[in-house]
């Protein structure tokens, strides 16, 4: 009669091996980190090639009088002294202060009008927020376009004519030199606030309901509602939203060059079209690449200073 071998009670059982699992798992996760980055290759070949390599050359080029099939002349920062002493230059900065001021806080009120009206789940809401967010797909030179044949400064043009309806006198719009800068803004308006408004739609998503009910119990109107309960739950979304503006007033091109091409009289130019009109049409590439080289720093400072400030506030 055999016995079979058993362990002391009290002993702790051997412990079991693991084997190859860990070298499986090492495996598997080695797989998925490749196909990551064989997903992410084209993406960043792509926008090495048209992004950062330009950014650099663009860079090395400022330091530099351009001179094609001469050669190039190093001039250390005299090109950046040029643009921060050329009047036409601290012109346009002006003109870009001011429309960037106007598109971004004008943009953020009517895109936060727009997120108050339009939130809800019903399907019209959709259907209307999908139509009020078109002009944001839609290519500004086509924007740009369709403003420039309602802003048509003749008495039977398509404003001018709702104009007089209501006993106006027609208006230049884009023609006058006191009305073409902030004819833009309100181009700016309208194909910005809808951005805005998908940005604000999505923080209002992460409002508790609880609290606004708490606060209509206790008698709360609607603007104390707004101030104590919706804005300080958006101030992540309204970061974003400004910051995002901010960095697209300044680079405002398009809209400007379609609608007026810095005119009338230098009205309204701003700081991309003196920059373009330096480097394709005066042929001046060393001045224009420390213009965009400025521009490049003051937006990576307004940036970074905003989530600064935004991180400063949320921590008192």
């Amino acid at each position: 009669m055999t016995t079979t071998p058993t362990r002391p009670a009290g002993l702790p059982a051997p412990a079991r091996r693991n084997g190859p699992a860990p070298q499986r798992k090492a495996r598997r996760n080695g797989k998925q980190a490749l196909a990551i980055w064989l997903f992410l290759v084209p993406a960043a070949v792509l926008g090495l090639y048209f992004k950062f390599i330009p950014m650099a050359e663009g860079i090395r080029l400022s330091f530099f009088k351009v001179q094609p099939f001469l050669g190039d002349v190093f001039v250390g920062f005299d090109n950046y002294l040029a643009v921060l002493t050329d009047a036409r230059f601290m012109e346009a900065l002006g003109h870009t202060v001011v429309l960037g001021l106007t598109q971004t806080l004008g943009a953020l009120v009517v895109g936060f009008l727009l997120a108050l009206l339009l939130e809800g789940q019903a399907r019209s809401l959709w259907i209307l927020r999908t139509t009020i967010f078109l002009p944001v797909v839609t290519a500004l030179a086509v924007v740009g376009e369709i403003w420039r044949i309602l802003y048509f400064p003749t008495a039977d043009g398509p404003l001018n004519s709702i104009l007089g309806w209501l006993g106006l006198g027609p208006l230049q719009f884009l023609n006058g030199t006191d009305t073409a800068l902030w004819s833009i803004a309100v181009v700016g308006i309208w194909s910005g606030a809808p951005y805005n408004m998908v940005i604000i739609l999505a923080g209002l998503t992460g409002v508790d309901r609880s609290l606004y009910e708490s606060a209509g119990v206790d008698g709360a109107t609607i603007w104390q509602r707004l101030r104590y309960i919706t804005l300080p739950a958006l101030r992540p979304s309204l970061v974003i939203v400004l910051t995002l503006a901010a960095i697209r007033s300044l680079r405002s091109f398009t809209e400007v060059y379609v609608l007026t091409g810095g005119g009338p009289a230098g009205s309204t130019e701003v700081w991309m079209t003196r920059m373009y009109s330096l480097g394709f049409q005066r042929n001046d590439i060393g001045v224009a690449s420390a213009a965009a080289v400025l521009l490049l720093v003051v937006t990576l400072l307004l940036t970074v200073g905003t989530q600064l400030l935004a991180k400063r506030k949320a921590a008192r």
